[in-house]
């Protein structure tokens, strides 16, 4: 993957690039921001999995405004946020946060759909893989996989002595 830091604005603040794959691996959720078919900005959190190379999984229903604005503009901004401190005395805030341009596809096939849900399962559940693949494999028809192929991304952070 292509982490690129050349046009983040605060070079004093750069994320190092072991720690933005660190969050990237471990960020519980992210926001997902797209363009609507109106032209209108459409952003949701939502969870997500990173295969470890240059796929980013999320789930959905199998209809809705993210799939409506993915089909038209399939180009999208992915920002995970990680560690936040508001330090009140100092009038700042400690953070750290990966910023991810992506192509968004859909219409997977079933194979890399579950391959998908079980990445989510050891994510999310990893001491309940077997009940979460039945669950999986039952609800499977009414679950919709978007893989995000990463095309660069860049990190930031702010740390307070």
């Amino acid at each position: 993957m292509n982490y690129i830091n050349e046009c983040v604005r605060r070079q004093d603040r750069l994320l190092e690039e072991e720690n933005a794959y660190h969050l990237l691996r471990n960020g519980e959720f992210g926001v997902l921001s797209m363009v609507k078919d109106n032209g209108d900005a459409y952003g949701i959190p939502i969870n997500y999995v990173w295969d470890g190379t240059e796929t980013i999984y999320l789930h959905c229903a199998p209809e809705g405004e993210k799939l409506r604005s993915i089909s038209q503009h399939p180009e999208v901004s992915f920002c995970v946020v990680g560690r936040t401190n508001v330090i009140s005395n100092k009038f700042t805030t400690e953070y750290e946060s990966i910023v991810i341009t992506c192509h968004a596809c859909t219409g997977l096939l079933p194979e890399e759909r579950m391959h998908a849900l079980r990445l989510f399962l050891a994510k999310y559940s990893p001491d309940d893989l077997v009940t979460g693949m039945k669950y999986a494999e039952k609800s499977f028809h009414r679950t919709e996989i978007i893989r995000l192929n990463v095309l660069r991304f860049s990190g930031k952070c702010k740390r307070v002595h």
